[in-house]
């Protein structure tokens, strides 16, 4: 099973070229991940994430330019590794032109109070693995 979040696209995001920048492909899986996080994981178990949670690596392959358009793209996201104290995410950011960009972040809970990271609730990992697909890597190598 794969989250979907459809992400629109400012005027400000684009840079001298016409195209999308870069460094807001990664706004847009950022916009994504905290929808999925925060948002549906937080539905199915209110206690998932309320200690929070930080980025530990991101993986980006950029395959097409993205112009600006009134319509937004699709940002699909699972996960392909679900360890004890981390959840690799996969992304794929696209429309019916085409996939534009894939990626992968590890995602890494965190304990605010304690300024550490934690390992993973029992609600967090079953709330994950519904979105678990190892087969499907996201970022892979053109």
């Amino acid at each position: 099973m794969r989250h979907r979040f459809e992400c629109p696209l400012r005027w400000s995001d684009m840079d001298a070229f016409g195209h999308v920048n870069n460094v807001v492909f990664l706004r847009y899986l950022e916009e994504a991940r905290i929808d999925f996080m925060f948002r549906l994981a937080r539905k199915a178990d209110s206690g998932a994430f309320t200690g929070g949670s930080v980025v530990a690596r991101h993986e980006i392959d950029y395959r097409m330019p993205l112009t600006h358009r009134p319509e937004p793209v699709v940002v699909e996201l699972w996960v392909t590794k679900l360890g004890f104290a981390s959840a690799t995410v996969g992304y794929e950011i696209k429309d019916e032109r085409g996939v534009y960009v894939t990626a992968r972040t590890v995602v890494v809970p965190y304990d605010l109070e304690q300024g550490r990271a934690r390992r993973l609730t029992d609600e967090e990992r079953t709330f994950l693995s519904r979105y678990l697909d190892d087969e499907a890597t996201g970022a892979e190598t053109v």
